[in-house]
């Protein structure tokens, strides 16, 4: 192995060391490359292990504890109300938003064409970044590590979004807030990509004249209501 190549990887160790000390839980190194591998950087260097399957693991991991913390803070809230709190926690504009605050668009490996087309602040590739790390820890160190990051992480959001009460269902909200403005009624351009067992799909809002609000998603109504409450947003800002 040459002088130049033990240099990075040492590099590659000493910014993932940081990045641990930042999430604030133990992790292991290797698990942590991998969970900031993107697929197109594992295909472009013969096949190394990527984050695809701890991001399937951290989705999951992810889902389960702010289930259980939204059924154990909200006792009295209906079944219903619970699926719209956590929707609006576990979705891939919360992710990313995640993803941001740590930085860990500087730590991923991306292959060329993601790196060229602005890959390292993707709301979709971050989003998936956050979860594999999720995935990571809990192979790590178990449960109880993975639920001190994802509390840490992501009980401002929760409190947040039980602020908003009825405001969990943006189309809604998008559309009051459009009709008190006589916009008309705001209109959704939905695309998907990816292949059938993991679509993605990306959703615009229009709002009178013009797309206000983006938003991406697992499916076609949470990237709805993502570009809704984006659009919303932008609409109730106080004019300059």
């Amino acid at each position: 192995m040459s002088n130049a190549r033990n240099r990075s990887e040492r590099g590659r160790d000493e910014n993932l060391a940081h990045l641990a000390t930042n999430l604030g839980v133990s992790i292991d190194l290797a698990l942590l490359n991998q969970a900031l591998t993107h697929r197109s950087y594992a295909y472009e260097h013969g096949g190394l292990p990527h984050n695809e399957r701890l991001e399937f693991l951290g989705d999951a991991v992810l889902g389960v504890l702010v289930t259980d913390t939204l059924y154990r803070t909200f006792p009295d809230l209906p079944e219903g109300q619970l699926a719209k709190l956590r929707a609006a926690v576990v979705n891939s504009r919360a992710l990313a938003g995640v993803s941001r605050e740590l930085d860990l668009g500087d730590y991923l490996l991306l292959g060329r064409g993601e790196e060229t087309t602005g890959g390292r602040d993707k709301s979709s590739i971050l989003a998936d970044a956050m979860e594999a790390v999720i995935g990571a820890t809990y192979l790590s160190a178990g449960i109880e590590v993975a639920g001190e990051l994802i509390h840490h992480r992501f009980d401002p959001l929760i409190e947040r979004s039980a602020d908003l009460g009825a405001g969990l269902d943006w189309k809604t909200s998008l559309q009051e807030a459009a009709s008190n403005a006589n916009l008309g009624l705001p209109e959704y351009f939905v695309s998907d990509s990816g292949p059938d067992h993991k679509k993605e799909f990306h959703a615009r809002v229009r709002v009178g004249a013009d797309v206000i609000g983006e938003g991406w998603g697992r499916s076609k109504k949470l990237a709805e209501q993502q570009a809704a409450e984006v659009a919303y947003e932008q609409l109730m800002k106080p004019a300059p």
